[in-house]
């Protein structure tokens, strides 16, 4: 039993320090109910309006995807970005069962987002920023991305191996010129909103 609580630690390190996007074969875990992230406190914190562009980094299968789509509308613009074009094309497949048309995909590194500047109303991405190795040049190119006045919202989960710590995710926000204003939930599972000045 040591043996193998062991070999879970290790693995579990392994991963941190060595940040990658959970791999397609593997989405089950991106699939499974969220319940201290759920869909309700992320349109809390996003507060998405019919009409707007919001971008969404490292959708996976569309487990939020979709919600958001709904959301903004036919007239709204849903700009979906991952590493994985496997990803992307899953969350596609899923929206076109689901009759929605408003979704967009680019797959490319967070690190370099092919966006103009204030080109989104708002961004988010869910367990998302860990996976990227540089966190902080990730945020600054959300930050870049986003219109002055608009919001980035970062989820995280304390379990996962890839979780980013609320105060990590300010020091990052801050760095880019963003302003926290809120974090919806508690220390083991939160949306922190951060707000571009205008």
């Amino acid at each position: 039993m040591l043996t193998l609580l062991g070999l879970v630690l290790a693995a579990a390190v392994w991963w941190r320090r060595n940040p990658s996007a959970c791999p397609y074969g593997q989405r089950f875990w991106v699939e499974a109910p969220h319940p201290l992230i759920t869909r309700e406190r992320l349109r809390d914190a996003l507060d998405p309006r019919p009409g707007e562009r919001i971008l969404e980094v490292g959708p996976g299968t569309g487990y939020y995807t979709l919600d958001v789509a709904g959301w903004i509308g036919p007239d709204g613009s849903l700009d979906i970005f991952d590493l994985q074009q496997d990803m992307l094309d899953h969350t596609m497949r899923r929206a076109a069962e689901a009759g929605i048309s408003n979704l967009h995909p680019t797959q490319g590194d967070g690190r370099n987002l092919p966006f103009g500047d204030d080109s989104f109303d708002g961004a988010f991405l869910v367990t998302t920023l860990g996976e990227i190795p540089d966190q902080a040049a990730a945020v600054a190119e959300l930050a870049r991305v986003v219109r002055p006045g608009g919001r980035l919202v970062v989820g995280e989960l304390m379990g996962d191996p890839h979780w980013v710590s609320p105060a990590a995710i300010e020091q990052h926000g801050g760095a880019a010129g963003l302003i926290l204003e809120r974090r919806i939930g508690s220390w083991v599972g939160s949306f922190s909103l951060l707000r571009k000045p205008d």
